[in-house]
């Protein structure tokens, strides 16, 4: 799983989500919609179940829009 946050020199603030399986990309996370994108067919069982958790993608989203650019923010000021 890889999970990150940033924010650009305008202030911009992005934040993403993805996994893998076997060295190969996996599932990644649509903030807008939250809903998860298959990368190939053999995640659409796991994209299936996880769109039918919307809670999964509602934490996942809080965790990237608030704790991750928050800890990114103090990381940032404390240089």
């Amino acid at each position: 799983a890889m999970h990150g946050c940033e924010i650009d020199d305008h202030g911009t603030k992005r934040g993403y989500s993805q996994y893998g399986y076997d060295g190969e990309d996996f599932l990644s996370l649509d903030k807008s919609s939250l809903t998860w994108t298959a990368a190939n067919p053999q995640a659409m069982i796991t994209k299936n179940n996880w769109d039918a958790t919307r809670a999964i993608a509602e934490q996942r989203k809080a965790y990237l829009e608030n704790t991750c650019i928050e800890w990114l923010q103090k990381y940032v000021e404390y240089g």
